[in-house]
């Protein structure tokens, strides 16, 4: 079973953290079902461990945090969905890269039911959209904007942290980063889109995405 949760409110960023580790230390022992957490946070960036100083363009905008998730500087903000998920890498074929490419495909899964193409790139993680509404680049191609980050980590074959969707976040608090390092790519949420979806209807589309992806939803 997996238990699935949505927190009122905005989450702590450290309480956030607290809680997924006891809750992985728990699914290891097997005191504890697998779980997706669905949370908001207030303005803050976050360091991966791939972190560069130099992308941290506004350092004093807002609060810091180290993060053991793999990956760059991220922003999470009212506006974003972010679902952590605490799932058994482990009973899930012990295959790493195989449930990365999975959670890409459930963000992916997510935006279809909007009628929003989500596309994932070598070289850049995260998920795109391909901007047919914007002028082209200057390589005579459509600009693509970054819709969702995927950050895990792994610890006794259970994941922890997860992935985020930018649902109607100030976009502009993205530029005190240099998002995931990638500086040639802007962001772009599914109200900056053109679509009026509330956080209500995103939670619902990452249900059905779960459950297309990985089954036991």
């Amino acid at each position: 079973m997996v238990e699935w949760r949505v927190a009122e409110g905005l989450t702590d960023y450290d309480d956030a953290v607290a809680f997924m580790e006891a809750r992985v230390e728990a699914i290891s022992k097997g005191e504890a079902d697998e779980m997706i957490w669905l949370v908001e946070h207030p303005p803050l960036y976050t360091a991966g461990t791939s972190a560069n100083i130099e992308d941290l363009v506004d350092p004093d905008r807002f609060p810091v945090y180290q993060s053991k998730r793999g990956g760059q500087y991220t922003y999470h903000g009212p506006g974003q969905r972010v679902a952590y998920a605490m799932l058994n890498v482990g009973n899930r074929g012990h295959d790493v890269r195989k449930f990365v490419a999975d959670m890409e495909a459930w963000v992916i899964a997510a935006l279809a039911e909007f009628n929003v193409t989500g596309e994932i790139r070598d070289g850049r993680v995260g998920v795109w959209v391909v901007r047919d509404d914007k002028p082209v680049t200057a390589l005579g191609t459509p600009p693509e904007d970054k819709i969702a980050a995927i950050g895990l980590r792994i610890r006794k074959w259970i994941s922890f942290h997860g992935l985020s969707i930018n649902v109607d976040p100030d976009l502009g608090h993205f530029d005190g980063i240099v998002p995931c390092g990638i500086r040639e790519h802007g962001v772009t949420s599914l109200v900056d889109l053109g679509l009026p979806v509330s956080m209500a209807d995103v939670d619902v589309a990452l249900k059905r995405g779960f459950g297309e992806v990985f089954g036991d939803a």
